[in-house]
């Protein structure tokens, strides 16, 4: 699978974590809304919508900004990432 990574996400607002595959094809933004939306649902409410998430590195605590493709990024599988409203 060339075209996604799996990575594991942090979501410390809900106190979750999941393993999941992201496309390399997307934009930052797009992913960070699509998981916002995908985690919102699955948790019944629990992650509020929002529209000022934002996916930081676990590791090098780096921002990542909406307007970059993950291929773009340092983004590879394995990667630990933290979605933070």
């Amino acid at each position: 699978m060339k075209n996604k990574v799996i990575i594991k996400l942090i979501v410390p607002e809900i106190d979750k974590e999941y393993s999941i595959y992201l496309p390399v094809s997307l934009k930052i933004g797009n992913i960070i809304n699509l998981l916002n939306k995908s985690i919102s649902e699955s948790t019944n409410g629990e992650l509020k919508l929002s529209n000022s998430n934002s996916l930081y590195n676990a590791l090098t605590n780096e921002k990542y900004t909406p307007d970059v493709l993950l291929y773009n990024t340092n983004i590879r599988n394995g990667t630990v990432l933290v979605l933070i409203s």
